[in-house]
Parts: C-alpha cells; sequence; structure tokens
C-alpha cells in the first residue's frame, strides 16, 4: 500500500509514511497527556475532599474545646459569686449578731454590701471579657477552616487547568504535521 499525498507534495512512501507517523504520534502523545492530567486533577479532587473533611472535623472540634472552655469559665465564676455571696451575708450577720447599733453598724453594713458588689462586678467584667474572647477564637477557628478550603479549591482549580483541551491537542497535532511537512519537503 503506497502512503503518498500528492496533495501535500509528498510523493514517496516514506515520506508520507514518516508525516502521518509523525502526526499520530503526536496525537496520541497530546491524549496521553490529557488523561494523565485528568486523573492527577481527580487524585487532587479526591484528596481535597478528605483534607476538606479533616479540616471541619478539626474546626468542630476546636469549637467543642473553646465552648467547654467557655462553660467551665461561666460556671467557675457562677460559683465563686455564690460564694462572695454567702461569705458577705454571714459577714452582715456578724455584724447584725454584734449587737451594735447606729451609725457604725449602718456604715459596717453598707462596707459590706459595696465589697460584695465590687466582688460581683469584677466577675461580671471578667466574664463579658471571656465571652468577646470565645467570640474572637470561634470566628478565628471560621477563618482558619475558610482559609484552608480556599486552599484546597484553587489546588482543584489549579489542577483541572492543567488539562490541555482537545482543541489544544488538535492545534499541538497539526503544528507538529506542519513542522513535519515543511522539514520533509
Amino acid at each position: 500500500m503506497c502512503v503518498a499525498i500528492p496533495a501535500l507534495g509528498l510523493t514517496t512512501k516514506l515520506a508520507g509514511g514518516l508525516f502521518l507517523g509523525s502526526l499520530g504520534l503526536s496525537a496520541a502523545t497530546g491524549l496521553a497527556q490529557k488523561s494523565a492530567a485528568e486523573t492527577a486533577a481527580n487524585q487532587t479532587y479526591q484528596s481535597s475532599l478528605i483534607a476538606n473533611q479533616s479540616a471541619e472535623d478539626a474546626k468542630r472540634l476546636q469549637q467543642e474545646a473553646l465552648s467547654e472552655q467557655k462553660s467551665e469559665t461561666e460556671k467557675s465564676a457562677a460559683q465563686d459569686m455564690f460564694a462572695k455571696n454567702i461569705e458577705a451575708l454571714q459577714a452582715r450577720g456578724r455584724v447584725i449578731a454584734s449587737e451594735r447599733s447606729g451609725l457604725t453598724v449602718d456604715l459596717l453594713l453598707a462596707d459590706q454590701e459595696r465589697q460584695a458588689a465590687n466582688y460581683r462586678e469584677s466577675v461580671n467584667q471578667s466574664l463579658e471579657s471571656a465571652r468577646r474572647q470565645y467570640t474572637r477564637n470561634i470566628e478565628g477557628t471560621e477563618s482558619q477552616f475558610l482559609n484552608r478550603r480556599n486552599q484546597l479549591t484553587s489546588n482543584i482549580n489549579t489542577a483541572y487547568n492543567q488539562i490541555p483541551s482537545l482543541g489544544s491537542i488538535l492545534l499541538n497535532t497539526a503544528t507538529t504535521g506542519l513542522t513535519s511537512l515543511v522539514a520533509l519537503s
């Protein structure tokens, strides 16, 4: 069988065979590269799904730990305030039991109440500060998670953008064929 291509000026068997072989090899190489890039992109996608699940789990665990820490802080503060209220009531009872009367007793009772109120306010301020810090920490875990997920999405997009299109493969095959044609002419 003669593989001559007279329209392209390739009239010898060898020239026509080399030209078609070059085109076939170029097309096969392009398709193999496309297949390899698709496989790599799919692997990147699968590993990103796993990494995203891990990031979600890590965020959830961090937020649970922060929530438990906040809860323990609030419980501890409530116990401290309860104990301080008991101390204030006991001190008030001791002042009243001392059987003193007059302005001195009123001043002592007012001082005990002021001290208890100051302590409660101090604890309330500490709790409010802890709540604000908790909110910032939760926002930080959300930010870390979103940054990680955005990075994974970027990795997936980059992997899929590496896949050559069929048009690109055909254009490269045609360019190779034209280069071969010029070289054989």
